[in-house]
């Protein structure tokens, strides 16, 4: 794991035993709270277009910032509790992908893996 998240990672256990909030962070509840903090996040963007989106003002791009640091310090407490180093296990998932989304079958597409066989149609969803 690269020093500047082992950091985060530190000072967010520290940050919650000087708080005694370690008894509330079980798997399941910061799981939870991860998906709350990515709704909150994806809040955001719910309405607006595809270029809006491209082009968020000053302090849109702050808010979503916010939203940003409170999804990866709980993932980044999660991983500590469950003893996951996030970047080994990103680092395995980016491999994984790129075997199920081989360039000459996925560039340009954005098929699901499961459907790169099929007919070449693309479902407008991205990949990963």
């Amino acid at each position: 794991m690269s020093d500047a998240l082992h950091e985060l990672q530190s000072a967010m256990r520290q940050f919650a035993q000087e708080r005694d909030w370690e008894q509330f962070h079980s798997p399941k509840n910061l799981a939870m709270a991860l998906s709350i903090e990515a709704s909150e996040l994806m809040e955001h963007f719910q309405w607006l277009t595809e270029a809006q989106s491209r082009n968020l003002t000053d302090e849109r791009k702050a808010q979503v910032g916010t939203e940003i640091a409170d999804v990866l310090l709980y993932l980044l407490r999660l991983c500590d509790v469950l003893q996951i180093d996030p970047a080994d296990a990103a680092r395995s998932k980016l491999a994984l992908n790129a075997k199920k989304y081989p360039v000459e079958l996925a560039k340009g597409r954005s098929d699901k893996y499961t459907e790169l066989h099929g007919s070449g149609e693309t479902s407008g969803k991205d990949p990963a």
